[in-house]
């Protein structure tokens, strides 16, 4: 995640909005709002095994929402400002009817 929304980088927007859309991503998301947790508090805390966690971090970390930081055998994660930032601008951005512009070809007339 880098900045400013680039304007055709599907590829990207959408993994930010795939980091969205799962409920146990959710969660993770809002247990990492007081701060950095470990793996192991995260595994705890979801109804998932450690595959899955590892897979669902993975999605988190590839939308650049989450950072990942490695401490010996395990991995702590946190909201990244800068992805949160990317994310609330993607959607502004994306939202924007005012902003838009015409794709209608005025076929129905």
């Amino acid at each position: 995640m880098r900045g400013t929304p680039v304007e055709n980088d599907h590829e990207n927007n959408a993994r930010v909005f795939k980091a969205f859309c799962d409920v146990n991503r959710l969660k993770i998301i809002e247990m990492l709002q007081s701060g950095e947790k470990c793996a192991c508090v995260i595994l705890e805390n979801v109804d998932i095994s450690q595959p899955t966690l590892s897979h669902r971090m993975k999605v988190l970390c590839d939308s650049g929402i989450v950072l990942p930081r490695k401490a010996g055998k395990w991995t702590h994660y946190s909201i990244s400002e800068e992805g949160r930032n990317y994310a609330i601008e993607l959607l502004r951005r994306l939202t924007d009817v005012t902003a838009a512009e015409c794709f209608t070809e005025r076929c129905c007339e």
